[in-house]
C-alpha cells in the first residue's frame, strides 16, 4: 500500500462521501449521516501515517485499495 500523509487520506474520504464532523487537537474527526463509524485521522503536518493505521483506517471506511 502507498504511503499516505493525513491530509491525503483527509482528502480521499471527502470525496467518498466522508464529513469532517470535529477537530479534537491535531485529529480530525469523519463520520457519515445515518453511520455510527467514526474515523480518527490524524493530521501531523505531512507525517505519513504509518502502514497499520492506515490499512485499519481505510478497512473502516469500506474503501478498497483500488479507491486511494
Amino acid at each position: 500500500m502507498k504511503a499516505f500523509s493525513g491530509k491525503e487520506l483527509a482528502r480521499v474520504l471527502e470525496r467518498h462521501g466522508w464529513l469532517l464532523m470535529r477537530v479534537h487537537g491535531s485529529h480530525h474527526i469523519y463520520g457519515r449521516p445515518g453511520s455510527i463509524v467514526r474515523l480518527s485521522v490524524p493530521i501531523h503536518g505531512n507525517q505519513s501515517l504509518k502502514r497499520g493505521l492506515l490499512r485499519h483506517l481505510v478497512k473502516m471506511a469500506g474503501l478498497r485499495e483500488a479507491d486511494l
